[in-house]
Formats: structure tokens, sequence, C-alpha cells
């Protein structure tokens, strides 16, 4: 990373790896998505993670406008990753039904 960016770091096996916040487990797209998606502001976002400064919001939310491809690339592919968890998942509910149906 540079200095410009040397509040985020992208380190394996700290937050599978995607940049965050240093010294937080607080990723860049986490910080996108509660302030572009929640509509959450900068000084919210800071009261509710302890130890989060207005400068490591504003710098997350720098280095996902320089890196904008790769950030959302980042978060379709977590998006990807859910959706085909729940497709291939069943909830407690259904496996009981299915359960149920078998011994009927």
């Amino acid at each position: 990373m540079s200095t410009e960016f040397s509040r985020i770091t992208a380190i394996p096996g700290i937050c599978g790896g995607k940049p965050c916040i240093a010294g937080h487990r607080v990723r860049v797209s986490d910080i996108v998505i509660w302030h572009e998606h929640q509509g959450l502001t900068a000084d919210a976002i800071v009261s509710q993670i302890p130890g989060l400064t207005l400068a490591d919001v504003h710098a997350a939310l720098a280095y996902y406008y320089e890196n904008l491809d790769a950030v959302r690339e980042e978060m379709r592919a977590e998006l990807a990753a859910v959706d085909q968890y729940e497709a291939n998942s069943k909830s407690i509910l259904q496996a009981r039904r299915t359960h149920i149906k078998r011994v009927s």
C-alpha cells in the first residue's frame, strides 16, 4: 500500500486478505456498505465502532474510490458466495419438513 493509504492494509490471514483498516478487523467493503448502502455518515460509523477514527473511515472511502473496480468485484464475489451457500443449504425448518415428510 502507498503511504496515501497507510491506514489500509491487506494481510493474508486478516479479514481474508481483503483491504481493511490497519489495527482493526473492519474491511473497506464494510465501510462502503455502511456509508453508501445503509446511509450512515462517517461520524455515525465512528460512533458505532470503538477505536475507529474519522480519518480511518475517510481513508477507507478514499481507498474505495481509488480502487472502485477491485472493491466492487470483491463485494460481488462475496455476495455470489453467500447466494451459493444459501442455495445449497437448507434452513432448520426446511430440514425438519423434509424429515417429517420422509417419516410420514
